[in-house]
């Protein structure tokens, strides 16, 4: 059964299982950290080009992230070292940083977790690297359109598998897979929380969205196959048939008329090609 929790600004939160509904101030909050995590995944525009290395925005990631008064959420969470999630081409998600050197022809995922003031504002955007094959632009296109179809349900009296039906019938119908393993997730004071925002599923089920919830909604969709396996460093993930994968991800709160989209690009850089 779906507990939820009115939280109040000063509650100690616990992974408890249940769902927070939150008030004005926490929407403010979420406001300025989300800001942040959009304004630096628009400055990574220009420079994800072919011959720069990951590592490199890695460090950009991480200077903007504290020039902006954060602190990046990934840095140390569960022994993870890095200031965000680098994943190119057949990753999925969780791609760590190295010394790679980016390529002509890949599609890259770059995630980002600021931690301002107590708030997590949490979002990812695909990047195209030089001159992108039609099939990847084709993938990244439909991925953007199952996250922005997934958030169009999302409004009050809704069920979460509202969400998941509408992405898994909009990415199939393209012939490509969404990924089950990894899904959105409560947000907002805590990093990962209840509920599971799964991106398949039945439509009317799962739990009611309330105004005051906060979540992301991040589908992975693969060019191939849906499944995905675990590398040996613990973190990366990849389609099991090398197939292309791609993803985007916004925070949002549900709010009494529809939901609020907490990571929205400032510059308009919702999808590429970004211009300018």
């Amino acid at each position: 059964m779906t507990e939820y929790l009115t939280v109040e600004d000063n509650d100690v939160l616990l992974r408890d299982g249940t769902i927070k509904l939150h008030g004005p101030a926490a929407f403010e909050g979420m406001r300025k950290a989300g800001r942040l995590a959009a304004e630096i995944l628009d400055a990574l525009a220009p420079m994800v080009q072919p011959g720069v290395r990951m590592d490199y925005l890695d460090d950009v990631v991480r200077q903007m992230t504290l020039d902006g008064g954060a602190i990046p959420a990934t840095l140390g969470y569960r022994g993870y070292e890095h200031s965000s999630c680098i994943s190119i081409n057949h990753v999925v998600c969780h791609g760590i940083p190295s010394e790679k050197v980016l390529k002509d022809g890949d599609i890259v995922n770059i995630d980002v977790t600021p931690l301002l003031d107590g708030w997590h504002g949490d979002s990812s955007r695909m990047y195209l690297v030089g001159d992108v094959p039609l099939k990847a632009k084709r993938l990244v296109d439909v991925t953007h359109e199952c996250l922005m179809i997934g958030i169009e349900q999302a409004k009050p009296g809704a069920r979460l598998g509202d969400i998941g039906a509408a992405i898994q019938a909009h990415a199939e119908k393209h012939r490509f897979g969404v990924v089950r393993e990894f899904c959105g997730h409560g947000v907002g004071r805590l990093f990962h929380d209840a509920p599971e925002v799964v991106h398949a599923g039945r439509a009317g089920t799962g739990p009611e969205l309330r105004p005051g919830m906060f979540f992301t909604i991040e589908p992975m969709i693969n060019f191939g196959k849906a499944g995905v396996k675990i590398l040996d460093d613990g973190w990366t993930a990849v389609t099991r048939d090398r197939s292309l994968s791609a993803q985007f991800e916004h925070s949002i709160g549900i709010t009494e008329d529809g939901c609020e989209i907490f990571t929205l690009s400032p510059k308009g850089l919702h999808k590429p090609p970004y211009a300018g």
